[in-house]
Formats: structure tokens, C-alpha cells, sequence
């Protein structure tokens, strides 16, 4: 399961103010909460997370699956499982799965992307944390987390060498050395699950690029959006980013796509997090960049040299960065060249927030309840617990330009991304 952590060759860090930035974000958000009246879809007595909206897939036979694997030079030679259960059952199977894992884990997390040449946004932490810190972070989120089908968490430790990990179609995928084969089937068979040659259909694997895709799977957010300041996916990735301390994989100096082209010169657009150079911490502002670029690294140093030419701003950090297909440009941008050799800033604009900004800060007198400090002790987290300070300003949530969130690639089959159920259909 290695390959999801070898997938790029260098990570970009996420810096301490960065991380100072979505501390205070988190500390005022509303909680999250799944939207009311979602119905949930059911193939027979398979039960779909609430994500799916509609699907022309067939029922799955619920079991599980496992292959040998065999190992490398570092690597040991392991057993993949993946397991498919109902989802009113997956809450008790996703708890006996994690507590396979050792009191030091390496967390990940796989996301839809709206970068327009990545289909999935791989996270990594950029060092092992503790069982502990982890497991409270699942279940504060565990809610969404087993719904929304964008998704997908997990945790693998070194030694012993295993993997865990929560698929967007909420598959438990289970990678373990061959002396712990027996624990795990013991484990998922005390779940009343046996193995099956085959969970979902295998004709997916097939049929994965068809021009059908759209008809098989219709996805819908699972959070409850009241209004601007209702948190999103993306703030729920901004916490998990700052509590697990990810990094998105990415190669930083070239520019390709899922299947390693190099594309050369791409449209980029970028919103970046600023302060009052005032030094006033109830005053400061989103910054839309659109721009030209030939790799990530080449798009930060356009960046760069744009602030520049706004001294009242002073950069704090990238809050998002991606790829947009030059169809998919902003319409102020309409008579922009198809094809452009060089890089370039094309577009900037400012979205203050706070005092003479144009919007306030969250919660306030609209925000949500206060959240108790996240505790010291070592025992073992429960649902329910509450972490994180309260009361600092900040700006809006959720900046107003941003591209929806493409749905994760890997589908039931588990085909292509990540861990998102290569163990299963074999």
C-alpha cells in the first residue's frame, strides 16, 4: 500500500502560519453536520453511504477479498484485504480495523480534486502521530467521513507494516505481514463476513472510462450548507490537514497529468491567505491569482512577484493552488490566447474581510458553539470528543470563487486511485 506514498517524488509543506491560519479556522467554524432529509440508496440489502444519489450499479456480494503481495527489498511480503460490508455496518468493522494498527501511525488521506489534471488530492502526514491523535480526529469527523464518497482515510504504520484504509465507497482496505493473515480474517469473519471471490461487479473494471460513467454513480455533498460560513469539505480537510500534519504530494517542478504527460503551459488559479501589513489580526483578505505557468514551483514564484505590487497585504500562505482547463477559465478572462509560451499573471483580485472589509469575520454572533480545549490524557478517544480553542477572528470560511470538488476516481471496483479499494475484485 506504499504506492500511494511513493506517487510523487516531493511533497509541498504545509509552513507554521499555515497552520497558525487554519488553527484559528477551526476554532470558530459551526460544527459539522450531515445535511437533513438525505434519503439513503440501498442495492438490495447493500446500503449506500448518503453520498451516492443515484447509481445504475448492481448489489455487491459482501465479504471480502485478499491477494498475496508479494514483497521488496524494504518492503515484507503482505496480504491485501478488502472488505465490503453494508453501511449500517461499517462503523464496528472500520473500529476493528484501526485497532490493527501500532500507538504510531502515518495518516492519509485521499480527496477529490479540482485541480483539472489530478483526479485525487493524496495527503500524507509529513511524520507519524500518535494512535491516539488520529483516532480523535476520525471520530470527531467519522460522521461525514462514512458518507461523503469524495473521501477516503486511513492510517499505515512501518512496524508492524500495516495499512488501513477507509476507501471513497467506504471499502475497508487492510494490508498486513503474512504472520497476521489469520488475526484479520478472524476479525472480519467475527463481522459475519467470509471471503467471496469477487465484491463488486467486475465488469466496473471494464467499464471504468466508458462514455456511460456519469450514468452509474451520481454523487451529492452530504454537509448541511446554510450559508457562507457553513463548513465544507474543505474546511473539514484544512483541520485534518493542520491535526495530522499532511502535506499534498505533489512534484512541485514539473507539470503532468494522472497518466505522466507533461502539458507544458497551464492555466492556474490560486487563492492566497493575507494579513493587514497594518498588523491588525481583524483585517485581512483572500487574493484570487489567475495565471500561466509550467509547474507548481514557476506558479508560486508568479505569486510572489504579484504581491509584490500590493505592499498593504502581507502573504501568509497558498490556501488553494490548482490546474484549470482553459475552458474553465474565469469570464473576465474571455479573450485570453488559447496558447501562451510564457508565464504569466493574468488576473488579481482582493476579497478583504473584517473591519472595512467586505465581509466579516465567522461565528460572531452566528457562530457555533464553543469547543473545549483537546485533552492531554493517553486514553483511547471515543466519538463525541471535542477539541480546539474558541473565539479568535478570521476571515470568512469559504472564499467565493472556488471550483467544486471533483468525485474520488477509484469507484466500488477500486480501480486507479490510491488505496481507494485496489484490493478488491481479485
Amino acid at each position: 500500500m506504499r504506492e500511494r506514498a511513493n506517487r510523487f517524488a516531493r511533497t509541498v509543506k504545509l509552513d507554521a502560519r499555515l497552520r497558525a491560519h487554519i488553527a484559528l479556522v477551526c476554532a470558530s467554524m459551526r460544527e459539522f453536520r450531515l445535511g437533513e432529509n438525505i434519503g439513503r440508496l440501498s442495492l438490495g440489502s447493500y446500503q449506500l453511504p448518503l453520498g451516492v444519489s443515484a447509481t445504475s450499479l448492481t448489489e455487491p456480494e459482501q465479504g471480502f477479498t485478499v491477494r498475496f503481495q508479494e514483497g521488496t527489498e524494504e518492503e515484507p511480503d503482505t496480504y491485501v484485504f478488502h472488505a465490503v460490508i453494508s453501511h449500517e455496518k461499517l462503523r464496528p468493522l472500520v473500529d476493528a480495523a484501526f485497532n490493527l494498527l501500532p500507538k504510531e501511525v502515518t495518516p492519509v488521506v485521499e480527496i477529490g480534486s479540482r485541480d483539472a489534471y489530478r483526479t485525487v488530492d493524496i495527503y500524507l502526514a509529513e511524520e507519524p502521530i500518535s494512535l491516539v491523535d488520529f483516532l480523535r480526529g476520525w471520530y470527531e469527523f467519522e460522521d461525514v467521513l462514512l458518507e461523503d464518497v469524495t473521501i477516503g482515510v486511513g492510517a499505515n504504520s512501518e512496524e508492524p507494516w500495516v495499512d488501513v484504509f477507509v476507501d471513497s465507497w467506504k471499502g475497508v482496505l487492510i494490508s498486513v505481514p503474512v504472520e497476521m493473515r489469520d488475526e484479520v480474517e478472524k476479525m472480519l469473519e467475527e463481522h459475519g463476513l467470509t471471503e467471496v471471490v469477487s465484491t463488486w461487479d467486475e465488469d466496473l473494471r471494464e467499464g471504468e472510462n466508458s462514455e456511460t460513467d456519469d450514468e452509474t454513480l451520481v454523487t451529492r455533498d452530504v454537509l448541511e450548507i446554510l450559508d457562507d460560513h457553513s463548513p465544507d469539505l474543505d474546511e473539514l480537510l484544512l483541520i485534518l490537514r493542520e491535526r495530522w500534519l499532511l502535506e499534498l504530494n505533489v512534484d512541485r517542478e514539473t507539470n503532468v497529468d494522472d497518466a505522466g504527460r507533461h502539458l507544458g503551459m497551464t492555466l492556474w488559479h490560486a487563492i492566497v491567505l493575507a494579513i493587514s501589513s497594518e498588523g491588525d489580526a481583524e483585517r485581512g483578505a483572500y487574493i484570487s491569482v489567475w495565471m500561466t505557468a509550467g509547474s507548481l514551483a514557476q506558479a508560486e514564484e508568479l505569486l510572489e512577484d504579484a504581491l509584490l505590487d500590493h505592499p498593504q497585504w502581507v502573504f501568509e500562505s497558498v490556501y488553494t493552488m490548482d490546474r484549470v482547463a482553459f475552458d474553465d477559465r474565469a469570464p473576465s478572462l474571455t479573450n485570453l490566447p488559447h496558447t501562451r509560451r510564457r508565464p504569466a499573471v493574468h488576473e488579481l483580485d482582493i476579497e478583504p474581510w473584517g473591519e472595512d472589509g467586505a465581509d466579516g469575520a465567522p461565528g460572531g454572533s452566528e457562530g457555533g458553539p464553543d469547543r473545549t480545549p483537546r485533552d492531554s490524557d493517553d486514553d483511547q478517544p471515543t466519538r463525541g470528543d471535542d477539541s480546539g480553542p474558541s473565539g479568535s477572528p478570521l476571515p470568512p470560511t469559504t472564499p467565493s470563487n472556488r471550483a467544486p470538488r471533483r468525485g474520488h476516481g477509484g469507484g466500488p471496483a477500486g480501480g486507479g486511485n490510491g488505496g481507494g479499494g485496489s484490493g478488491g475484485n481479485n
